[in-house]
Parts: C-alpha cells; structure tokens; sequence
C-alpha cells in the first residue's frame, strides 16, 4: 500500500516542503530514496525500535521511502517521525485518512519519544503558506512554531501519541501562543545601563548615533579604559524589535537551534560576542551541514568584536561582503544558501600590542614599525566600512570617585527611537529603515549638502586621505546627527561632528 505524508526541509531560513512517499510490499528489504544523507538513512533502525517499543510491528516486508522533491537534499534526523507515520499507514496499522492535512517532523528515540528539530518556525510559516490544517512536531518546538497564525501546532511527546491521533483513539492538545500580547507586553530590563559608567561623554554620544542611524563603531583605546563595559550597555539603548524584526530573528534562532522550549518569539536584539578565536565558518555559517554563523545570530542586533587584532586576518575579511550587502552567501560544491546578515558591528582594539602607544600618563614599549604592523592587522578596506572610529580615554580619577551617576539608558533610548522613528517615515515604503543602510541614490536624495558643508567635507577628505567609501559614511553619520537634532537639513555642525568619527583612519593611527 503506498501513502504520503509530509514533512519540510529548509534551506537557508526558508522551509520547502517534502512529501514523504512510503509503499508497502511483498518482499524483504528497506530502501530510502530522495537524496537522503547518512542521519536520514540511519532511520531506518531508530524507526524499528521506536515501532516496537510503542507496542507497534515493523513490517518484515519491503519497504520503500521516497522523499521527493528527489534533488533537494535532506539531511538530520527529523524526518524520523515522518518516516514511521507512512510505514504504520501503509501497513494498515493506522488510518491513513488525514495525513495529507498534516505536517510531521521530529526525532525519534529508541522508545518511541519524540526529540526536538531545527527550523519548526521555517517550516510552520511554509505550512500555512501550503494550505495545511496543522503541524505534528516534538513538545519541545511547539511554543516557536504556534506563533503562525492559521495553523493548528500540536507538540506530542512519543510516536504512540501521533498514532492514536490519525487513529482516532485520542486527541492532541493544540498549543495556543498570544503573539502580539506576548511580544508587545515583554519588557525586561537590561543589567547594564549607561548610568554605571562615569565619565567619557563623547564615547556615549557616539555610541546613541550609532545605535540610531544603525552604524558600524569601532573603539580603541588601552586596557582598562572601559571598551567592553561600554559595548556591553549598547543593547540598552537599541530601539526595541519590531514584530517582522522579531519573526525573522527567531526564524534564524530556531534554524541554528538556538531557541529554548518556552521560548515562542524572540523580543530583545540578540548580542553576540564571539571570541577571537573564531573560525570562518563558526562567523559567517556554512559548514558540511549549512549553519547560520555569528553574523547571522546578530542579525537585527548586534556583533561585537572584542580586541580586533587579535582576530585571524581571513576572518575579518570574510565580513567584508555581509557588511555591505547585509547578507552572506555560502556557495559550495552541494549547495548554495543565503543568510541575512544585517547587524551593528561594534570593534575594539588596543592601539598597540603593549596597549599603551599615546596613553596620557603610560609609556608605550613598542617600536614604530611594531606598532604599524599591529594596527595593519586591520586592512583599510574593512576599515572604511566602519562607519564612527572613536578613541577611549581613560576615565581620570576624580570622575571615577563621582557619585552622581550618569544619563541612563532609558534617557539615551528615548532620543534613539525618536530618531529611528524619523528614519522610518523617511523610508517607508522600502526596505531600509536607518541611515547606514542608505545606497548612493538615497544619499542624494535624502543627504543633500549645502556649500558650507561641502567645503568642510572637501578640506576633511583632502587632509585625511579618506575613500569614497569613507565620504559616503560621513554623510550618513551626518544624517543621524541632524536626526538627533531634529533637523531637515544637515548642517556645518553636523558634517564637523561625523568627521571627527574618523579620527582613527589608516593614515592618522601612527601619529
């Protein structure tokens, strides 16, 4: 007897649906066709013991699984539920009536329980988008996947559960998630807040441009200045997720995952801050089984990268591309996947390996040359997509004994989402919604300067030695400072302050 049943496969962040084909007939053996990799093919025994465990029989006939479309791969394990649903129906073991209505995915243990997957929010959104009345998955990802409207999701523990529910012999318990409710009245509070750092006003400032206009940042300055105590406080003044925002975030969470049982949608901006370390693959994905990487996890929040230097050089080239197109592309020999990869990118960096070249009160024991070849770690390329260079200073010792604590974050958040939301109304209508996502064309449109501005921009450009690249971020810096002064217009002032942001380009960093 042949039957069908369906499961999903994703690639990328995106789900296709597989239609599972299981025929039943005299003989003896087993086959899995459709471009199965070794997991999937392994299902065969973990199927077996699952049947037999549950107090069903694996048929001693020969059995034969087709997962069609034939030339997408599948890969993993959980198109073992699938697998046992078709061979139950197609032996006649369990009614076969309903399953064209359903989606199944999920593990199976060797006693017949069911494991949690990857992607059930990819997969979910692709069920309903197919017309299907619900989703069979493990317990574990019914809360992510129960965020899709128009789709009944049932979490079940074992195989017994799936069987006596086609059969008729008892019911699943629909899981039920209040998106909106649950999305628009989450409000945590962050640990860190910009009141605990004293002093050092300017690197504050640069970080509520940054946060509002969406631009890369690096730091540097010597050990101890306070870099990672201040990237760490940027999540608190980020404007809070919207919900497509907070949908395709968790899409990618989930197809790495990364999500939690109780979690169903992600609300904060995911920080992610990978050590030094890294490989390629582990930052940008990829991988014999494609992954989303660190750029992909930080996508609609934020990356940092502590001590920049130190990171191997192919890494850092590698971001060149997601950095400018907000997207990553992985091309191998078996595949091809795309990965959002639209994220703040906060660097910093000792300006020398002693960490003390300029420091106020230090000396610096390194040569010229020592120094060059450190700060060339970083190629000049990678720098001119770093939109604000700042310098950290240490906090002098009278600003350290202050007791009256600074502006708090909350202060600093409610300037960045007013200027977030003039960025929006600016943008409406595209996919862009801040500043530093602006192409040429916006710029011109958007960004035009008067001759005053010209003239200073021209004298900075001339002095500093900087790119195109680095003109066009000085004028998208400039856009976000007008944002924050609530001005149509960029002004002199505006265009001064954003040059000042590239201080530590290539040509100045030596003295």
């Amino acid at each position: 007897m042949l039957v069908k049943a369906f499961g999903g496969a994703v690639n990328g962040i995106d789900a296709h649906i597989i239609t599972v084909e299981t025929d039943v007939v005299t003989g003896v053996n087993f086959y899995i066709v459709g471009l199965p990799d070794n997991a999937v093919k392994e299902s065969q025994q973990r199927v077996d013991s699952a049947l037999r465990s549950v107090g069903y029989r694996f048929p001693v006939k020969k059995i034969t699984v087709n997962m069609a479309p034939a030339d997408m791969r599948k890969e993993g394990t959980a198109y073992d539920l699938p697998i046992a649903v078709g061979i139950l129906a197609a032996s006649e073991q369990m009614n076969s009536a309903n399953l064209e209505n359903y989606l199944i995915m999920g593990e199976l243990t060797l006693d017949g329980g069911v494991h949690r997957i990857k992607g059930a929010l990819s997969m979910a959104i692709e069920a309903r988008k197919h017309g299907f009345k619900g989703f069979i998955l493990p317990k574990e990802n019914a809360r992510e996947a129960a965020v899709v409207n128009d789709l009944d999701v049932y979490g079940v523990e074992s195989l017994r559960e799936v069987a006596d529910f086609f059969n008729a012999t008892a019911q699943l318990k629909k899981t039920e998630v209040n998106t909106r409710e649950e999305f628009f009245n989450h409000n945590v509070e962050s640990q860190f807040d910009f009141s605990d750092v004293k002093g050092q006003e300017n690197v504050k400032r640069a970080f509520e441009i940054a946060a509002t206009g969406g631009h890369n940042m690096i730091m540097i300055g010597p050990p101890g200045a306070g870099k990672t105590m201040l990237s760490k406080r940027i999540a608190s003044i980020l404007p809070p997720l919207t919900l497509h925002e907070a949908l395709e975030t968790t899409k990618i969470h989930s197809v790495a995952g990364k999500l939690g049982a109780e979690v169903s949608l992600m609300t904060e901006r995911p920080f992610r801050a990978p050590h030094h370390t890294v490989s390629d693959v582990a930052l940008v994905g990829g991988g014999s089984f494609p992954q989303p990487g660190e750029i992909s996890l930080a996508h609609n929040g934020v990356l940092f990268l502590d001590e920049l230097p130190e990171f191997k050089r192919t890494v850092l080239e590698v971001m060149r591309q997601p950095l400018e197109d907000r997207k990553i592309n992985i091309s191998r020999a078996r595949f091809s996947v795309d990965y959002p990869a639209s994220f703040m990118l906060i660097a910093s960096m000792n300006p020398c390996p002693c960490g003390y070249y300029n420091h106020p009160e230090k000396d610096c024991v390194c040569s010229a040359g020592v120094v060059q070849k450190y700060l060339n770690r970083i190629s000049g390329p990678l720098l001119d997509r770093i939109d604000i260079h700042i310098e950290v200073i240490p906090v002098p010792f009278e600003e350290l004994t202050r007791k009256k604590n600074g502006e708090t974050s909350a202060e600093i958040r409610k300037r960045v989402i007013r200027g977030r939301e003039i960025q929006q109304k600016r943008f409406e209508g595209t996919s862009i919604y801040c500043n530093a996502q602006m192409d040429t064309k916006m710029l011109h449109q958007y960004c035009e300067l008067n001759e005053e501005c010209s003239q200073i921009l021209k004298q900075a450009m001339e002095k500093l030695g900087l790119s195109a690249r680095a003109y066009d971020r000085i004028i998208k810096v400039s856009r976000t400072i007008a944002d924050l002064d609530d001005s149509v217009d960029i002004q002199a002032s505006h265009i001064a302050e954003a040059i000042q942001y590239r201080s530590l380009d290539r040509e100045n960093w030596a003295g």
